[in-house]
């Protein structure tokens, strides 16, 4: 279960949302294992297994780590936006700089900018022995929740 400050629970909780339902990895996080540790507007941590997401060199495969990248940096997006917004990426750009052949990767999400129309994310994807594996930025467009 994903850690969320008792402020973020309570701001969703207001407004009847699920919030483990609601900032999952959703279905493609979940065939990829990405574990979403804690989550506020201000971090987003989770982990993600190298084993099932390498690419055929037996290497992490770089749009493993472009979809944690944009997992973490919507999930901040959403709690900065808050009940009734969605949040919906409109630009994701990943720098890879080591490769990973096993073990675990950790992505933390920071942001850039917050604004009412637009947030960014910087996303550092790190290894085991905490060097950085790959460095990312996503930016969302904030909008009204559809009606359901």
């Amino acid at each position: 279960m994903t850690e969320f400050p008792a402020e973020v629970r309570d701001r969703f909780a207001g407004a009847g949302m699920d919030l483990d339902e609601l900032f999952s990895a959703g279905e493609l996080g979940d065939r990829m294992e990405i574990d979403v540790r804690s989550a506020a507007p201000e971090r987003v941590i989770a982990e993600m297994k190298v084993e099932g997401n390498r690419q055929p060199y037996g290497l992490l495969h770089g749009g493993a780590s472009a979809v944690l990248i944009e997992t973490l940096g919507s999930i901040g997006a959403m709690l900065h936006a808050g009940p009734g917004k969605i949040a919906v990426g409109v630009d994701l750009n990943a720098t890879h700089h080591r490769a990973v052949k096993s073990g675990t990767v950790t992505g933390v999400a920071t942001p850039i900018h917050r604004g009412r129309s637009t947030t960014t994310y910087e996303i550092i994807v790190s290894d085991e022995e905490g060097r950085r594996v790959c460095t990312g930025r996503l930016t969302c467009m904030i909008r009204d929740a559809p009606e359901a």
